[in-house]
């Protein structure tokens, strides 16, 4: 699955990423003057219905485009959307729309711009990087009304109207009209999934009911399909709120902060996931771990029966969410696959040389800006007298203290033809979670009859 956050540039990018703030690509930024007008627009081939009309015009004064803008001058790095939450001037968008200024806001610098075309500065008091929201304050600023937020006990139901609002690819203030169609399925958080059309730029936008109540905030898009959209549940916008609208704006770069928020988060889930036992799935000749399905999704393929040369079956697991932390790094997911090989066609020699190679290529990272080089150990283990060859490999993050990729490599030794490679990733653990994921994986293999 491909998905793009609402609030940055479009770029293809792996894991599920958010419906991302549009990020300039040297584009000066649009003046005050010039701001986007509050007229209401549609995306193309959606005819704006009396309703999505009429909740505009309800709604419209607290609509916010959110720009990130260089300190130094005017140029627009990135712009999402957001909207007003208290008439103490209280601002709901995205994480990922002002990232760039939580990590270094000695460089970039917050501005908003309204329907009417009016500007000004914003403060960030506070973010959450798991549900990838922040709240802002516009400074100085009193609002005569405020966008409210939907009683929690009020669920929705599928096929409910609702409509998704912003600025999508900085060109004016849009409504989109779309349906509730339930909670996404195998997400390790609760995700809305939303028939509508949101676009680059509406990442941080509002999304009402009927009433012009918040139900949902743009976060992300799936590319290459048709209405397949994202939304953060409202609740957790109302519990950021509640939890600090009263902070102290955040002036110093925050890795620390997000650092807290990323080792909380990879508790809980290492935790729920070594509370999974392996689902029992065997080869002809062994057994090897594949995780439950709760919050992870597997495929798979292989060759078929008449192939000729080197067969084999593959299985990927992977989860299909991770963590915005910065344009250029997402973290916080788990990832594994397994191949298995029957080289008897091609006899010991040839079916060696190809068996070693597949180990040799798997890529294991290199030192760069935002991580060490790996520091692996390898070694020979025994699993119920099955040998295995086991590699595994850390990388630290150099801003994010306390945090590590894990890589596990995994290749059964016991015969001339036949083998299994697996592979795990654990993005952004914690040091003994690593440990525990590397046993627990290992222990995943086994016979698949006893020898």
């Amino acid at each position: 699955m491909l998905i793009l956050r609402a609030g940055m540039a479009l770029m293809a990018l792996m894991p599920p990423l958010p419906a991302g703030a549009v990020q300039a690509q040297g584009a000066p930024a649009v003046e005050a003057a010039s701001a986007p007008t509050g007229n209401i627009s549609s995306t193309r081939d959606t005819v704006v219905s009396d309703s999505a009309r009429r909740l505009y015009e309800r709604s419209r004064t607290q609509l916010l485009q959110i720009r990130t803008l260089l300190k130094t001058q005017d140029s627009q790095a990135s712009v999402g959307s957001g909207f007003v939450v208290s008439e103490a001037g209280h601002v709901i968008t995205n994480y990922h729309v002002v990232s760039q200024y939580a990590l270094e806001p000695d460089r970039y610098r917050l501005r908003y711009a309204s329907t009417e075309g009016a500007s000004g500065e914003l403060e960030l008091l506070d973010f959450d990087v798991r549900r990838d929201l922040a709240l802002l304050r516009v400074k100085g600023y009193r609002a005569d009304a405020a966008l409210k937020f939907r009683p929690q006990q009020q669920a929705l139901s599928k096929g409910d109207r609702l409509y998704s609002m912003g600025n999508p690819h900085d060109v004016a203030f849009a409504v989109v009209e779309g349906n509730y169609n339930g909670l996404v399925d195998r997400s390790m958080d609760p995700l809305i999934y939303y028939s509508g059309a949101i676009n680059a730029g509406m990442s941080g936008g509002p999304v009402v009911d009927e009433e012009g109540r918040v139900t949902g905030v743009n976060v992300s898009a799936m590319i290459l399909a048709q209405q397949m959209s994202f939304l953060v549940p409202a609740t957790y916008a109302e519990s950021l709120l509640a939890r600090s609208r009263d902070a102290q704006p955040i002036t110093r770069p925050a890795w620390g902060r997000v650092s807290e928020q990323l080792l909380r988060y990879q508790d809980e889930l290492v935790t729920r996931f070594l509370a999974q036992p392996w689902r029992m799935v065997s080869q002809q000749r062994y057994q090897l771990p594949v995780p439950q399905e709760e919050f992870m999704r597997c495929w798979g393929r292989g060759t078929g029966a008449d192939a000729k040369g080197l067969q084999f079956q593959r299985s990927q697991c992977r989860m299909e969410h991770a963590l915005f932390v910065s344009g250029e790094m997402q973290t916080g997911y788990l990832d594994m696959a397994h191949e298995v090989y029957d080289g008897a066609k091609l006899g010991a020699l040839r079916f060696s040389r190809q068996y070693a190679a597949s180990f040799r290529n798997e890529a294991l990272g290199q030192a760069d800006r935002h991580r060490t080089a790996p520091f692996c150990r390898e070694n020979f283990v025994q699993r119920d007298g099955l040998p295995l060859r086991a590699v595994a490999c850390m990388r630290a993050y150099r801003k994010l203290g306390g945090l590590y990729d894990l890589t596990v490599l995994v290749t059964t030794v016991d015969a001339s033809t036949q083998g299994a490679l697996g592979r795990f990733d654990a993005k952004g653990v914690s040091f003994d979670n690593a440990l525990k994921l590397t046993s627990h994986y290992l222990e995943g293999f086994a016979w698949s009859k006893p020898q």
